[in-house]
């Protein structure tokens, strides 16, 4: 008589098999073009510079890597980083930096997000999403206050919507 136990496994494994077989071995991705990121880049600095705040926008693309990057005139050389960082996390969360360190101070669990390498746990980080797959980030840095560099953020990906499909 064969142990039931033994038996549901078994057949959990072969539900997993198959469904990792029918997705086969080679996946498509979207992902961000330089001159989509550029422009995405430039929109964030342009955007920051017209409410008096001098920045550095860097774009990523979906595995975090920079594509683009843009410092505005009179930006502090911390903001190329911080602006850095802020796109990485955003992307490798697929969550805005401003949630991420909301959630981090509410919930005791997350508390150690910011220990992470390479993250930063302060707003101005948005990713950058054709529906709800996440294909990039946008980071910002140097406005005075982390929810300011995500408004400029989110305006810029607003003006090139209808370039992300």
């Amino acid at each position: 008589m064969r142990n039931p136990l033994a038996t549901a496994a078994a057949i959990a494994l072969s539900l997993i098999a198959t469904a990792a077989s029918a997705e086969g071995g080679v996946r498509t991705e979207k992902n961000l073009s330089l001159d989509l990121a550029t422009q995405i880049a430039a929109h964030t600095v342009a955007t920051c510079s017209a409410n008096g705040y001098h920045v550095t926008a860097t774009v990523v693309d979906r595995s975090g890597t920079v594509r683009a990057v843009q410092r505005a005139d009179n930006a502090g050389p911390h903001t190329l980083e911080a602006s850095r960082l802020k796109a990485y996390t955003s992307a490798s969360a697929k969550n805005t930096t401003l949630a991420i360190m909301e959630a981090s101070q509410k919930n005791p669990a997350a508390a150690n997000l910011g220990q992470i390498p390479g993250y930063l746990l302060l707003g101005g980080g948005v990713p950058v999403k054709v529906g709800n797959e996440v294909i990039g980030a946008v980071g910002v840095g140097g406005a005075p206050g982390g929810h300011l560099d995500e408004q400029c953020a989110v305006a810029a990906i607003a003006k090139v919507q209808d370039q992300i499909k």
